[in-house]
């Protein structure tokens, strides 16, 4: 979008919808209708259609002429090479870290270890999202090498929408997760990057992940 143009419908439509698909509202296997989501977006069909096709040319969708646009889920495989891309670049970040910029990362990750637990308290899927996702992204910030976390960045959006859409699954281990995220910070602190290493992959096994749509 162009700074200081208001966005079109098409625009706003695809952001709409992008976001209840990030965010877990519209599940895989959901089919979406041209007609449906044109009343409740409040707008024509054509600027619909063109935010369908955009989803779809980005993979969060499949669309069927004639029946609509199934959500995907993630597959087997991109649900173990999300993962391992994760840990590499969190690894390569926690190895890099310095000490002051360990020093400086701390009381952040506190932070959000005690955002992640009143997030688990209150059953707020949205934010026990983003206090995971930013947990995760100071390690490799900690690293300050701009491309890891340019191609981290990239990541983001699928690792939003497996935990999202993992949902229930992320509160039932959510006290075993808040321990596994206070060892991962115990061995920031400590500079132990073997057993970071150790951990991290353990603690990424466990994550739940949507699968993908039939």
């Amino acid at each position: 979008m162009t700074q200081g143009r208001s966005p079109s419908a098409a625009e706003r439509a695809y952001e709409t919808l992008r976001a209840r698909i990030l965010d877990g509202q519209v599940p895989p296997g959901t089919m979406l209708g041209e007609s449906p989501l044109a009343a409740d977006l409040g707008m024509s069909r054509t600027p619909v259609r063109a935010a369908l096709s955009r989803l779809q040319s980005e993979g969060w969708i499949v669309i069927y002429p004639k029946r609509g646009a199934l959500v995907r889920g993630l597959g087997p495989q991109t649900v173990a090479e999300l993962a391992e891309a994760r840990i590499l670049l969190e690894v390569a970040g926690e190895r890099s870290a310095g000490e002051a910029a360990r020093s400086e990362a701390i009381p952040r990750l506190e932070a959000l270890l005690a955002a992640h637990r009143d997030a688990l308290s209150a059953g707020d899927l949205p934010a026990l999202v983003r206090e995971l996702q930013a947990f995760h992204r100071c390690f490799v910030e900690a690293g300050g090498n701009q491309v890891l976390l340019e191609l981290y960045g990239r990541l983001a959006d699928r690792h939003r929408f497996a935990l999202s859409t993992a949902g229930a699954a992320l509160f039932e281990r959510g006290e075993e997760a808040l321990a596994e995220h206070s060892l991962l910070l115990e061995c920031f602190r400590d500079a132990d990057s073997e057993r970071f290493e150790r951990t991290l992959r353990a603690h990424v096994a466990e994550d739940g992940a949507p699968r993908e749509a039939d």
